[in-house]
């Protein structure tokens, strides 16, 4: 099946919000950076932090860490340059901290809509976040050196082998591929392992989830899966379009389905699959 990359666009531009019509505009159109950068930048707070609905299942406007670590795997999944969407956000993870490096959410955090899988009070963890500052370059001395030590007793070897659901792997990868820290080669040696060995397992309607640890046919993990196998999952999600131009998530979601279109798009044009033209 040929991707027919106008429909795509028409569905990101009739149910996407702004930052990600603008994301879209950028990838696929030529749009400006400094636009979308602009869309993106409009969820941070004066603190330093996001929140604003950033992340669609917590609409609670105060800063709070899933905003943040979302707009940042956004960022890193589509390579996208930084620009000022981090400036001061350094410092407020480091006011966000607990006594053992996890991340404190905001008392408001469950007065505003939410999704029922975020009744506990929201994300925590500061593996994901810290990881990709250090991509870019934005993570200091002091919050490298708290998040070690969280992880030494959170994200062990241990933790990363058990972990059972390829969407959850971001924790261990993120932090192991973003970070340097005493024994990383062989931190990232399990998480590409556990990637490996979810992926191997997971069904076709999770394919998609894949993306996110395969940037490029050169990336470790895309080196350490079956040729065939990923293969595999590109002929797939290339032939997955709907009708409508869209592309799903395995929950059926629809505030997900344009960031899963483009994530798909993007990823099947970085490994060298033809997405068409407008």
């Amino acid at each position: 099946m040929t991707i027919d990359l106008k429909r795509a666009r028409d569905f990101v531009y009739g149910n996407g919000v702004l930052w990600e019509r603008d994301l879209f505009a950028y990838q696929f159109q030529g749009g400006a950076i400094d636009r979308l950068q602009r869309s993106l930048g409009s969820y941070q707070n004066a603190d330093g932090g996001y929140g604003n609905a950033m992340e669609h299942d917590i609409r609670c406007p105060n800063s709070h860490p899933l905003a943040l670590e979302y707009l940042l795997t956004v960022m890193v999944q589509h390579d996208l340059p930084a620009g000022h969407l981090l400036d001061g956000v350094a410092a407020w993870v480091e006011r966000s901290r607990q006594e053992d490096g996890s991340l404190a959410n905001p008392p408001e955090v469950l007065d505003y809509p939410h999704a029922p899988w975020w009744n506990g009070g929201g994300q925590t963890m500061p593996d994901s976040i810290v990881g990709n500052l250090a991509k870019y370059g934005q993570a200091s001395a002091d919050l490298l050196q708290s998040t070690t030590r969280w992880a030494q007793q959170n994200l062990t070897p241990d933790h990363i082998q058990a972990n059972e659901w390829l969407f959850m792997a971001y924790h261990a990868y993120d932090w192991s591929f973003g970070a340097d820290f005493p024994d990383v080669e062989s931190y990232r040696a399990v998480a590409v392992a556990n990637i490996v060995d979810c992926a191997l397992k997971i069904p076709e309607d999770q394919y998609y989830s894949l993306l996110r640890f395969v940037p490029t046919p050169e990336s470790p993990v895309a080196r350490a899966l079956p040729p065939e196998f990923l293969a595999r999952v590109l002929d797939y999600l290339e032939g997955a379009q709907q009708d409508d131009g869209g592309w799903r998530d395995q929950h059926g979601l629809p505030v997900w389905y344009p960031i899963v279109t483009m994530n798909n798009l993007y990823g099947l044009r970085q490994h060298g699959r033809d997405i068409g033209a407008l």
